[in-house]
């Protein structure tokens, strides 16, 4: 990563536009929305929506998600403004990793209830705890989900964010799923993925999405599109 010259992120916002109980789509035959196909050196060789899913960084990747240049390349100021977060807010960091946005976005809703991190690897979980109890940032709950299940409780999210994450889901239709039913009736759902439009992102192909594929994708379950969010500058180092 050390010949980055700008990582473009692409911010889009949908909105809950019904009650979660009442908005999802049928699950019967889910296993049919996925194909296999020969497995790309970056892919898992399933294939959805027209996409191959990509493999997971592992947590022994947790160094490059606290590295100190990634608040200048990625921009993370600009990206909690456009959250838009307020004062008493739930917000679920859906694959938080390490908790590296999780902790700053956790000062904007206090006084509020708290920020769920939320990720499936045990080794992270840990790590997140052990942040949340040096920072002492209380407000801050991590729990384990599992592969197609956030295992968040009913309408209990204001706003559920993914950073880098959705294009590494196994299962993105059923953790969808999960999502939406952890949504209260307007809340929102963000996702932050680096640009496949922009062919100057050094990031490999199946780890960037466009925004035609990410509206594709969401837009099978009750959500309305907000608004996207284009313009971080994300200048890296050379």
């Amino acid at each position: 990563m050390n010949s980055i010259q700008s990582l473009r992120l692409i911010v889009i916002l949908f909105i809950a536009s019904l009650a979660a109980g009442l908005t999802l789509a049928q699950t019967a035959g889910i296993s049919s929305r996925y194909t296999a196909s020969p497995a790309s050196p970056d892919g898992i060789g399933k294939r959805y929506m027209d996409r191959e899913i990509s493999g997971v960084m592992g947590w022994q990747g947790a160094p490059w998600l606290e590295r100190q240049e990634r608040e200048r390349e990625e921009r993370t100021d600009l990206l909690l403004k456009a959250l838009a977060l307020k004062p008493g807010m739930v917000v679920a960091d859906i694959g938080a990793g390490t908790g590296y946005l999780t902790r700053r976005m956790a000062p904007a809703v206090l006084p509020g209830v708290k920020i769920i991190a939320v990720d499936v690897q045990p080794e992270m979980v840990r790590m997140l705890e052990n942040s949340i109890k040096s920072t002492g940032q209380t407000h801050i709950e991590a729990r384990l989900s599992s592969v197609d299940d956030v295992k968040l409780p009913t309408s209990s999210v204001d706003l559920a964010v993914m950073v880098d994450v959705y294009h590494e889901l196994a299962f993105p239709y059923e953790v969808m799923i999960s999502v939406m039913k952890s949504l209260k009736p307007g809340g929102r759902m963000v996702f932050v993925e680096y640009k496949a439009e922009d062919p100057k992102v050094p990031i490999k192909p199946l780890h960037k999405m466009s925004e035609a594929q990410i509206r594709k994708e969401a837009e099978v379950f009750a959500l309305d599109w907000e608004r996207t969010v284009s313009t971080l500058p994300c200048l890296g180092s050379t």
